[in-house]
C-alpha cells in the first residue's frame, strides 16, 4: 500500500484553464505539491512547511533581492514558485528567472487572468482526488483481505494477501511464538528476530492494555500486533521498506481484526460449517437434491451442474479437508458403511466436477487413501458413493493410494471382492465336492459345465465324456451342495467359488 501521493507540479501546470507557463526548473516538475501558499513577504519561509507552491506578484522583489529570495525558498524545500504578472510586474524580472534556473527551482508564470485562488482550488481538488483514490484502494484492499479470510485456508490466505497489499512481508505466529505461516521477501529472516518483541508484547498485554510494537530502521519498518480478544492467541508481524502511512495502518488493522476473528471463532465456525456440509451430503445421498442445494447455497456455495464424481478418502480428516481446497467436502465418518469395512477411522467424501476429479484425487492422495467413482448425475450420488467406497476399499487392500472404480471394474467382478471373504465363501461352498471320496472329476465337470454356459454337448465334448455321464455328475453336484443348478444365481455363485479356488 503506497504513500498518499500529492499531485506533482507538472500535473498542476498542465491544467489548461490555468494557463501556467514554466520559465525555469522544468527538470524538477515532478515535485509533489502539498499545498498552495500566497505571500508577498520578502521572506515567507517562517510560514512554510515545505512542499508548497508559493504564489506571489513580486511586490517586494527586484534584481537586488531576487537571488536571496530564491535561495531561501529552496532551503525551505518548496515545490515551486508561481509569479503572477500584470500587477506589480508586467513580466517576471530576469534576475528572478536566472536565480531560479541556477537553483533548479521551478518558476511558473501565472497570467493576470488566472486568480491565485483558482490555482489553490485546483491543487486542493487534486489532493482530494489523490486521497480519495488512496482511500478507495484501502477499502478495496480490505475487501480483498475479507475475501481471503473466507477462503478454506483462512488465516494463511490473509497473510498472503496482506504481504501483497503492502509490498512487504507478513508473518502469523501462534501464542507461543511459533511461525504458522509467512509470506513476502524477507519474512523468513525477520521471523527469527521477533522473539524479544513478542515477549515485550506479552508483558504489556498482560497488564490489560492492548498494544502493538513499531520498529524502524533506515531499511525497514515493522509492526507487531497481538491477536486475540480476551487473551493473546497469536501475533501478526508485518514489515515494509518505508514508513507506514495512515492508509497502510488501516489495512494492517483490518488484517489483524480478521485474524483475531479467525483465532477466536474459527474453530467453532469451522466445526459448525462441517456439520452442515455433512448434513447436506446426507440429503443429497437420500435423493433430496433440492433441499441439499438450498442448504448449500446458504453457505454461499453451489454444486456444479455437470456430471459429478464422488471421491471417498480415508486418512486424517483435517489434512484431507484442507487438501480438498474449495471443492465440496464433508467428513462423513463411516455412517453409510464402506464396501467391506476394511477402512478404519473417519471418511471424507467429496463431490467434484468430472473435469477436476483427476487433479483433486491426486492432491488428496498425498494425505490418505482415495477411491474415485464414475461420473454420475445429481440423482445418482448414492451409486457414485458406492463406487467410490469400493475403490477406496481396494486401495486399502493394495499398494496404490488412489484407485478409480473404472479401473477396478475393468479387472472383472472378482476384483471387487474381498480376497479373504471370497476365499472363505469358496471353501465353504465347494467343501462337499472336495470331500466326495478321492474323486476330483466333480469339480472339473462343474467348471466345464459353467464355462460352456450349461450346454451339455459342448461341456461333455470338452471333458471327453458322454453327455449322460455329465448329467449324472451335475446331479451329484446339486445333491452335495444342496443347490439347484438350473437357477442362474446358483450357477453364478458356483462360478465365483471356482474362480477364487483356482
Amino acid at each position: 500500500m503506497g504513500v498518499v501521493v500529492a499531485p506533482t507540479l507538472n500535473t498542476v501546470v498542465r491544467r489548461l484553464p490555468l494557463g501556467l507557463v514554466v520559465l525555469a526548473g522544468r527538470e524538477a516538475l515532478d515535485r509533489p505539491v502539498r499545498w498552495v501558499a500566497v505571500s508577498e513577504l520578502e521572506d515567507p519561509t517562517p510560514f512554510l512547511e515545505g512542499g508548497e507552491l508559493v504564489l506571489t506578484t513580486g511586490m517586494r522583489l527586484d534584481a537586488r533581492n531576487a537571488g536571496p529570495y530564491v535561495e531561501r525558498l529552496v532551503a525551505r524545500g518548496v515545490a515551486g514558485l508561481g509569479f503572477g504578472v500584470g500587477l506589480g510586474h508586467e513580466t517576471i524580472p530576469e534576475a528572478l528567472v536566472e536565480a531560479a534556473a541556477r537553483a533548479g527551482l521551478p518558476l511558473v508564470e501565472v497570467p493576470r487572468d488566472t486568480p491565485f485562488v483558482a490555482i489553490g482550488k485546483t491543487v486542493s481538488e487534486l489532493i482530494a482526488a489523490e486521497q480519495y483514490d488512496e482511500l478507495s484502494n484501502a477499502f478495496a484492499a480490505q475487501g480483498r483481505l475479507t475475501r481471503a479470510a473466507l477462503r478454506p485456508e483462512g488465516p494463511r490466505a490473509v497473510i498472503d494477501r496482506l504481504a501483497r497489499e503492502l509490498g512487504g512481508w507478513a508473518i502469523l505466529l501462534d501464542e507461543a511464538g511459533t511461525v504458522r505461516h509467512l509470506a513476502g521477501r524477507g519474512a523468513a529472516a525477520a521471523a527469527g528476530d521477533l522473539g524479544p518483541e513478542l515477549e515485550r508484547l506479552r508483558r504489556i498485554t498482560s497488564q490489560g492494555a492492548p498494544a502493538s510494537v513499531a520498529l524502524s530502521s533506515p531499511e525497514e519498518h515493522v509492526i507487531v500486533r497481538p491477536l486475540g480478544a480476551r487473551r493473546v492467541r497469536g501475533f501478526l508481524a508485518v514489515g515494509i521498506g518505508r514508513s507506514f502511512t495512515p492508509v497502510a495502518h488501516t489495512v494492517v488493522n483490518a488484517a489483524a481484526s480478521l485474524l483475531t476473528l479467525a483465532v477466536e471463532h474459527g474453530g467453532e465456525h469451522l466445526a459448525a460449517e462441517r456439520r452442515v456440509r455433512s448434513a447436506v451430503l446426507r440429503l443429497l445421498l437420500a435423493g433430496q437434491a433440492d433441499a441439499g442445494r438450498e442448504t448449500l447455497e446458504r453457505l454461499g456455495e453451489r454444486l456444479d451442474d455437470g456430471p459429478l464424481v464422488v471421491v471417498a478418502c480415508a486418512g486424517e480428516p483435517e489434512a484431507l479437508l484442507e487438501a480438498a481446497g474449495s471443492e465440496f467436502a464433508a467428513a462423513d465418518g463411516d455412517a453409510d458403511g464402506d464396501a467391506d469395512g476394511d477402512i478404519d477411522g473417519d471418511r471424507v467424501v467429496l463431490l467434484v466436477p468430472a473435469s477436476r476429479a483427476g487433479a483433486v484425487a491426486a492432491a488428496l492422495g498425498e494425505h490418505g487413501l482415495v477411491g474415485v467413482g464414475d461420473p454420475v448425475g445429481l440423482g445418482d450420488l448414492r451409486a457414485g458413493l458406492d463406487q467410490a467406497d469400493r475403490a477406496l476399499a481396494a486401495a486399502g487392500r493394495g499398494t496404490a493410494r488412489v484407485v478409480r472404480f473404472a479401473d477396478l471394474a475393468g479387472q472383472g467382478l472378482l476384483s471387487l471382492l474381498d480376497p479373504g471373504a471370497a476365499e472363505a465363501f469358496s471353501s465353504a461352498l465347494l467343501a462337499p465336492l472336495r470331500a466326495y471320496g478321492s474323486r476330483a472329476d466333480l469339480l472339473g465337470s462343474l467348471r466345464a459345465y459353467l464355462d460352456c454356459n450349461g450346454h451339455w454337448d459342448a461341456a461333455a465334448q470338452r471333458l471327453g465324456v458322454h453327455r449322460h455321464t455329465l448329467r449324472y455328475r451335475m446331479r451329484r453336484v446339486a445333491e452335495l451342495v444342496g443347490r439347484d443348478l438350473e437357477d442362474p444365481a446358483v450357477r453364478a455363485e458356483l462360478w465365483v467359488a471356482l474362480a477364487v479356488a483356482r
